[in-house]
């Protein structure tokens, strides 16, 4: 089937196309029923099926004779080790702490929170649960107590499964001390906390909660999967939500598998057999997606890299585990590529190893630019794929096909519509706009198998987030346009959440944790543009009445600490300017995406609802003092920046002072 063919019968008849695939997957019980829409909104498929994400993962390929196949590659650059677990292997690790979870009291429809390092052991602790139809919810390892809290008071966890520690480049990080203050700030408190001490050193006080992994190990028998309906939540994955409040994205099972099978053949080309490397954290939806459950669906050796794109120890780690490990399809985020790239610029580290074995090298997570899509393929000497896709959707929406149909790659596109996604250019009132116009990103139902069915316990937080804009379409978020050819290019978030490396931050949520200094009347914290990182939290602090005299230096690194204390490093926030005052509308709305654009050296144009123009120029002057954003590059950013304030409001010879500056 041709991309055209299979992307018009998707659209035509969604059922029949995707009751296909699912024959595709070894069911206990066939569904013959499609798409189906919930009463409360929720997109749900399949729903008369049952199945066991965990039994397709592991069981199945045993079954076929594939036991002695390595499954997963445990690859530590921080620790220098590498652990290499069959399907045999696999089978037990996880089927005996299925056992174990089942020990604790942990039955079909419980939530389990699970905040790990990158470890092997939780893949086995998303397969455990998945095997005993309990919903798994991973939180990243780099978010603080009081994130890991609120998501704890969210899914109210029956059980805790956590790590001694984690480790970096140069400290450990110890999980155990963070996991137990946020319990005590958690407001929902679970039964147990299970606990696999790696033996790095790190003391942790016990608890009464407390269960030690490996004697649970011990004392536990194997199980066997349990089938659940195709509707049955896999997982709740936080991402965060324009209020600041975390929204939890539900996963079904028999959807989310019938998608990921798909999207391995036709998407990533991935044989299986072979090896396939997503290069992220299980803790976002890559890791869930293309770490765990679609290669070990599809039978290939997945890899659990506990490491960096550079200085573990250099930026040739990643040719090295390519090299090791014979990898066949790679995929990672942009921002890697960059710092690789800032480290490496002449490849000189790709040309020690042997990458011959790689076929296609896929990026997502954030717009890839077009320098460090350029410089890949030079140094890859492969297909570079750039494809967009969200948490919500927790698989491609817009792609290049490698086991379909290979189209020419534009720099500045991600590809084309994923077959069973209808992606549309809307304008301000749902109209489909003009090929080549820019608009909002929207997809028009019925969602395909695997999309997000509905935010966990919060109907109408979906409805509002995701359906209420456009009706009979989700919207995205995302600004875009499609072109003649049908390839659409994403041109960023519209709404307030920030991309830093491909980890979506909010910035109500940044802002709450920097006005929280006892110094700081107000702030406003905007995503401002990063060659490495795509973005980086930028934040601008008015300081209280009788606090203006407070060292700039020394709020900037209190409340940057503060910062990392409370959402986590992951934020990466540096930078905090002291400011009289935010430029706001006359009803008190603080102007973000004006000083965003003019963070970013952009035109702009200044709303006529503006309180006071003056704030501009005063805005300008911080950041040319402090050399921020793209103030530190061109001297001629000043000029620029006073030039669109003055041809709204004021002679230039007004602002001279500013030009000096």
């Amino acid at each position: 089937m041709s991309y055209l063919e299979a992307f018009n019968k998707s659209k035509s008849n969604a059922n029949e196309f995707w009751l296909e695939e699912a024959k595709r997957l070894s069911w206990y019980k066939l569904p013959t029923k499609g798409y189906v829409e919930g009463e409360d909104g929720s997109s749900n498929w399949f729903s008369d099926g049952k199945l066991n994400m965990s039994y397709l993962c592991i069981d199945k390929h045993i079954e076929d004779g594939h036991g002695d196949q390595i499954a997963v590659i445990y690859d530590s650059a921080v620790r220098q080790k590498q652990v290499k677990y069959t399907f045999h292997e696999l089978h037990e690790k996880v089927s005996k702490l299925a056992g174990g979870l089942q020990k604790l009291g942990v039955q079909k429809g419980d939530t389990v929170v699970i905040y790990m390092p990158m470890i092997s052991h939780a893949l086995f602790s998303m397969l455990a649960c998945a095997r005993i139809g309990a919903i798994h919810s991973v939180v990243f390892g780099g978010f603080a107590p009081d994130e890991l809290a609120s998501r704890i008071d969210d899914a109210k966890p029956k059980v805790i499964i956590t790590a001694s520690s984690g480790i970096e480049v140069d400290r450990l990080i110890a999980y155990k001390p963070m996991v137990d203050e946020a319990i005590e700030k958690a407001n929902h408190k679970p039964e147990k906390v299970v606990i696999f001490n790696r033996k790095l050193g790190v003391e942790t006080q016990q608890k009464n909660y407390d269960v030690d992994y490996e004697q649970l190990m011990h004392e536990s028998e194997s199980v066997e999967a349990i089938p659940v309906k195709a509707d049955h939540p896999l997982y709740i994955l936080y991402t965060s939500g324009t209020t600041g409040t975390p929204k939890g994205v539900v996963r079904d099972t028999g959807g989310y598998a019938t998608a990921l099978h798909f999207s391995m053949r036709t998407i990533y080309d991935a044989k299986p057999g072979e090896v396939f490397w997503a290069a992220s954290d299980v803790g976002w939806v890559v890791g869930h997606s293309y770490i765990v459950y679609a290669p070990l669906l599809n039978r290939n050796t997945t890899i659990i890299y506990e490491g960096k794109p550079v200085r573990t120890p250099d930026a040739g780690s990643f040719w090295r585990v390519i090299q090791d490990h014979k990898v066949n399809v790679m995929f990672t985020a942009p921002t890697a590529f960059r710092a690789i790239k800032k480290e490496d610029p002449n490849g000189e580290l790709v040309k020690k190893y042997d990458i011959s074995s790689l076929k296609y090298q896929f990026l997502a997570g954030e717009r890839c630019d077009a320098a460090t899509l350029r410089w890949a393929e030079k140094m890859l000497q492969i297909p570079v794929i750039d494809h967009w896709w969200q948490t919500e959707s927790g698989w491609p929406i817009v792609a290049n096909f490698m086991g379909m149909e290979k189209f020419p790659v534009k720099e500045g596109s991600a590809g084309k519509s994923v077959p069973g996604y209808h992606v549309q250019v809307l304008g301000e009132h749902g109209e489909v706009l003009p090929k080549g116009e820019e608009g909002y990103l929207a997809i028009q139902k019925p969602l395909p198998p695997g999309f997000m069915p509905i935010l966990w316990n919060a109907p109408e937080r979906t409805k509002a987030a995701y359906y209420e804009r456009f009706e009979n379409y989700y919207f995205s978020g995302d600004g875009g346009y499609i072109d003649v050819d049908g390839y659409v290019y994403v041109t960023g978030r519209i709404d307030d959440v920030i991309n830093v490396a491909g980890h979506r931050l909010s910035t109500a949520q940044l802002e709450e944790v920097v006005a929280s200094h006892e110094a700081v009347a107000e702030c406003a914290v905007i995503g401002m543009e990063d060659s490495l990182k795509g973005q980086l939290p930028l934040a601008f602090v008015v300081a209280k009445v009788g606090e203006e005299g407070y060292e700039s230096y020394r709020l900037e690194t209190e409340v940057v600490q503060l910062v990392r204390d409370i959402v986590g490093p992951v934020a990466s926030l540096k930078t905090v300017l002291l400011v009289k005052r935010l430029p706001k509308t006359r009803s008190g709305k603080i102007l973000r995406r004006t000083i965003r654009k003019i963070v970013d050296g952009k035109d702009y144009a200044i709303p006529s609802t503006i309180e006071e123009p003056m704030v501009i120029s005063e805005l300008i002057e911080a950041l040319s003092i402090a050399k921020v954003g793209a103030f530190a590059k061109d001297k001629n950013t000043v000029v620029n920046s006073l030039k669109a304030l003055t041809d709204s409001y004021y002679n230039i010879d007004s602002l001279a002072k500013y030009i000096d500056v």
